[in-house]
């Protein structure tokens, strides 16, 4: 049987840019520490560790895809910002401490908003036709299929 999950990311990810690669991969990495956090709370150690050991491969990827050259700057904070999140997992981990998981899954968070914010800046959305004000249509009193929307 198919999980529909795996099957809605796969999707996703097909013909996916760039950017929204990057989004998903921290919405994986969010959706990972929430269930280790849950695992956590509910005393399953192993559970835990197999969600935050996924999260952790998930930012090595994040990771290995920063350009240093083209990316300057930016690039770098974020390598330093992945470096924080992980030395922050291996702390949680080691304390098992669901708060620790917590304020990682904040900051993933808050970066993540930030990735969305920039492809809605870079995404311009689809031209509308113009539509024909309903004065107009009810004034000439004339009406074509087009103008009826389901």
């Amino acid at each position: 049987m198919m999980d529909p999950k795996l099957s809605y990311r796969e999707a996703a990810v097909q013909g996916a840019s760039p950017l929204r690669l990057v989004i998903l991969m921290y919405e994986q990495a969010i959706e990972d520490l929430r269930r280790a956090a849950a695992a956590q709370a509910r005393g399953d150690v192993e559970g835990r560790t197999r969600e935050i050991n996924h999260a952790l491969l998930v930012l090595g990827h994040l990771e290995a895809t920063l350009d240093k050259t083209q990316g300057g700057q930016v690039a770098l904070n974020l390598e330093r910002f992945y470096q924080q999140i992980r030395v922050g997992l291996v702390e949680a981990q080691c304390q098992q401490s669901g708060a620790k998981i917590e304020r990682q899954i904040a900051m993933l968070t808050d970066v993540h908003a930030a990735w969305c914010e920039v492809e809605r800046a870079t995404t311009s959305p689809p031209a509308e036709p113009p539509r024909p004000t309903a004065s107009s249509d009810l004034e000439t009193g004339q009406h074509s299929v087009s103008d009826w929307n389901a």
